[in-house]
């Protein structure tokens, strides 16, 4: 039985689920899910990731990760983890970038948040004889430490649920199936988890319980062991309606419903609602910024040039490698950097200008 089979049956006889839960099955699924089955990542994949445009992405927050080290006050052990590190591309860069630094090197006690197991082992594979360690959540890492936390294109993979403004009031978008079989979108009335949101007719709602609690499980160990979390993702700034559930397969957008497990479902991050988990839990946030600033701010145009100067023939490439990360029509603008970290200080990148 094909995992959207399963998933007809399975509304057949519970009635239908939210998009958060169909999400989650998508993506999670032991058998079939997305994640669990069959993760293509990279250009012969089904989307690519900001590492896998270029390895000035990883070198850059290498070096970021070693000046937050040293903000910190130089511990002699701190945990090093990434939360979603998909093929361990980002991981190698940065450990590579950080061999510049044997001391961060020699405190870093690593690890990778991951649940796939084909990723972990394209990350083993990659990471070679790293001493990495691997966890299932945020609470699975060692507290006895400051954290240095880097996650890329993490929140958009935690599952939302969808409100539509309707003329009778709030409901809620539901995945359920048709009599000849298929998928489909309906609504089901009842209370959404906020007070009131301004939107007109029509429009979406998304709340991600699962995002806020990533942004609160953050913001409680960075209040106890001190440290920062990195989180670049696409996303909004400010809060919104907006539907931005999409599905991805071979680098096109296919209808969400169309092929259950056999394409990546995200929805934006909504960065509003985690700094807010995050502070609640007594982290603090520094301002949000574009992955372009933010990338410039770390010299990202310098590294290019030195990677241009050194390979002449690569130039054109390394060019449009640097429009892909800070372009604003690329994901220089619609990509954000987040920084969560404990009171006291300011990690690098966010000082005010």
């Amino acid at each position: 039985m094909s995992l959207r089979d399963r998933l007809a049956a399975q509304i057949r006889a519970g009635g239908p689920l939210t998009v958060a839960q169909y999400m989650t099955a998508c993506l999670h699924d032991p058998d079939f899910g997305y994640y669990a089955a069959r993760p293509a990542l990279g250009p012969e994949g089904d989307f690519i990731t900001a590492p896998l445009v270029s390895q000035m992405f990883g070198e850059l927050l290498g070096l970021w990760v070693a000046e937050s080290w040293a903000r910190l006050g130089r511990p002699a052990r701190f945990v090093f983890a990434e939360a979603g590190p998909g093929d361990g591309t980002l991981m190698s860069d940065m450990l590579r970038a950080l061999r510049v630094a044997p001391d961060v090197l020699a405190a870093a006690d690593l690890w990778l948040i991951e649940v796939s197991e084909p990723l972990r082992a394209a990350q083993q594979a990659r990471l070679g004889e790293s001493a990495v360690r691997w966890a299932r959540s945020l609470d699975d890492l060692p507290d006895d430490a400051p954290l240095i936390l880097v996650a890329n294109e993490l929140l958009d993979c935690l599952p939302a649920r969808q409100w539509v403004r309707t003329p009778a009031g709030w409901a809620e978008r539901m995945v359920g199936v048709t009599d000849a079989g298929d998928l489909a979108f309906g609504l089901s009335a009842g209370l959404p988890p906020f007070a009131s949101a301004p939107a007109a007719p029509g429009q979406v709602v998304e709340v991600s319980a699962s995002q806020q609690a990533f942004g609160a499980a953050a913001g409680r160990r960075l209040a106890r062991q001190g440290g920062t979390a990195l989180l670049i993702d696409y996303g909004r700034a400010e809060p919104g309606p907006g539907d931005t559930l999409q599905a991805l397969r071979r680098h096109e957008k296919v209808d969400p419903l169309a092929c259950p497990g056999e394409a990546d479902l995200t929805v934006h991050a909504d960065f509003p609602a985690v700094i807010a988990a995050a502070e609640a839990a007594g982290a603090k946030a520094a301002p949000l910024l574009t992955q372009g600033a933010f990338l410039r701010r770390l010299g990202v145009e310098v590294r290019a040039d030195a990677l241009a100067r050194a390979r002449p023939d690569r130039a054109e490439t390394v060019a449009r490698q640097l429009d892909r990360l800070v372009g604003p029509d690329q994901m220089g603008a619609l990509f954000k950097a987040c920084c969560l970290h404990s009171p006291g200080w300011t990690p690098p990148g966010f000082d005010t200008p």
